[in-house]
C-alpha cells in the first residue's frame, strides 16, 4: 500500500512545489512509483513536470467536482514510474463548489483510495493557503512534509500549519504525522541561514530533516524547461540535494521509524 504525503505551508515561496517535483522524480530514480497530485491551482508542479495545462481534458478539478475517475486524470511523465494528477485553474472555485458535499474534507482521500496500492508514493503538492483543499490533502495524507525557508520569517505562521495539524488529526485523520520539516534556499555563506538552521532544529529537534536544500541555480532554471532538475543536470547541487532527501525518506521507511 502507498503511502501518502502531503508538502505543506501556507507562506507562500518556500519550495513547495519544487521539493515535490524533484522529490518525486529522486524516488523514481530509486526505483520506486510516484504519483504527483497538484492541488495548488497555480498548476506549477503540472508543467514544471512537463504537463501542458491547456491541453488537460481531466484534472483535480474534475475528480472533485464532477466525480470523474481517477483513473482518467492520471498522466505520465518524461520520467519512468512518475505520473500525474494535473490542476487546474478551476479548482480556485472548488472549495465553495464543496461546501454542499457530505464529508467535503474527505473527498480527496476516498478518490485517491482505488489507486493507494498502484505506487509506493504519492505526494501531493498544496497550495499556500490553508483552505478546504489543502485540509483535504492533509486528512487523505499519512504524513506532512514542512518546507522551510532559510530566510528571516522563516517561522513565521509555521503555529498556525502546526495547528491545523493538530486539528486534523484529532478530528479527521488520526494517523496523520510530520514526516519532517525540510530546510530549503539554504546558503551556508549566510550566517542567518546558519541561525535559521540552528533555530529549526532547536524547535523541532529530531523532526528536522538531515538533508537540507542548497540555492542552486539549476534548480530554480529547470522547471521553466518542464523537467525536475535530475533531467535537467543531474550533477547539480539541487539534483544530489534531492536525491539524499529521497534516500532519507526511503531509509527511514525501511527502518520502520
Amino acid at each position: 500500500m502507498g503511502k501518502i504525503i502531503a508538502l505543506a505551508n501556507q507562506k507562500g515561496g518556500v519550495g513547495k512545489t519544487t521539493t515535490t517535483i524533484n522529490l518525486a522524480a529522486s524516488l523514481a530514480t530509486l526505483e520506486k512509483t510516484v504519483l504527483v497530485v497538484d492541488a495548488d491551482p497555480q498548476a506549477n508542479a503540472s508543467s514544471g513536470l512537463g504537463v501542458d495545462i491547456k491541453e488537460v481534458d481531466c484534472s483535480l478539478y474534475e475528480c472533485i467536482i464532477n466525480h470523474t475517475d481517477v483513473h482518467e486524470a492520471i498522466y505520465t511523465t518524461d520520467i519512468e514510474g512518475l505520473d500525474i494528477i494535473p490542476s487546474h485553474i478551476d479548482l480556485v472555485g472548488a472549495e465553495i463548489e464543496m461546501l454542499n458535499i457530505e464529508n467535503r474534507e474527505k473527498v480527496m482521500g476516498k478518490l485517491l483510495a482505488p489507486i493507494i496500492d498502484d505506487y509506493d508514493y504519492i505526494l501531493i503538492d498544496c497550495s499556500p493557503s490553508l483552505g478546504l483543499i489543502t485540509v483535504n490533502a492533509l486528512t487523505a495524507a499519512d504524513t506532512v512534509i514542512i518546507p522551510v525557508q532559510c530566510e528571516y520569517f522563516a517561522l513565521e505562521g509555521i503555529s498556525k500549519l502546526l495547528n491545523t495539524i493538530r486539528i486534523i488529526k484529532s478530528k479527521l485523520n488520526p494517523k496523520l504525522e510530520i514526516e519532517g520539516f525540510l530546510l530549503t534556499m539554504y546558503d551556508s555563506r549566510l550566517r542567518l541561514a546558519n541561525q535559521i538552521y540552528d533555530e529549526v532544529k532547536r524547535h523541532f529537534q529530531e523532526l528536522v530533516f538531515k538533508t537540507v536544500i542548497q540555492r542552486n541555480v539549476k534548480l530554480s532554471e529547470s522547471p521553466s524547461h518542464g523537467l525536475p532538475v535530475i533531467l535537467y543536470d543531474a550533477d547539480s547541487t539541487g539534483a544530489r540535494n534531492h536525491l539524499a532527501l529521497a534516500k532519507e525518506i526511503v531509509s527511514k521507511e525501511n527502518s520502520g521509524k
